[in-house]
């Protein structure tokens, strides 16, 4: 079997946070669309969402209210506190609401879509802007 390239590209990691079941199966869908191969994941608390950033994520889209398990517990504030942590992470908040998604831009997040966009082009060509 012959050596892998050093020079292989690494299929880009995105960590889904916050969002139910049936989001999370669509956005994966939207986020393969977008990117082809990816490693997608999910994060149920701040323990696995701080373990996921220790080991290496390139974008995290997050829900607009984020469940029990997470402190702060909205996906704006999470993005705020972790923008200042980590200042070159790149996250997005799904969201309907324009004024979410606004406060989430002002905290830090790259411009995102709502959950009625997941799967259309525009939401394909806003993940595959972020890289």
């Amino acid at each position: 079997m012959p050596a892998e390239s050093p020079n292989k590209i690494l299929p880009k990691k995105i960590l889904l946070v916050g969002h139910c079941g049936p989001d999370s199966t669509y956005l994966k869908i939207a986020v393969r669309s977008a990117l082809g191969e990816v490693v997608v994941t999910s994060a149920g608390d701040r323990a696995q969402l701080d373990r996921a950033i220790a080991a290496g994520v390139d974008l995290i889209l997050f829900n607009r209210e984020l469940d029990y398990g997470f402190e702060p517990a909205t996906g704006v504030d999470m993005i705020r506190l972790l923008k200042q942590q980590h200042s070159d992470l790149k996250m997005m908040l799904i969201t309907n609401y324009p004024e979410v998604q606004a406060a989430a831009i002002a905290a830090g997040a790259k411009p995102g879509f709502g959950k009625r966009d997941i799967g259309s082009p525009r939401a394909r060509e806003m993940i595959r802007g972020v890289f």
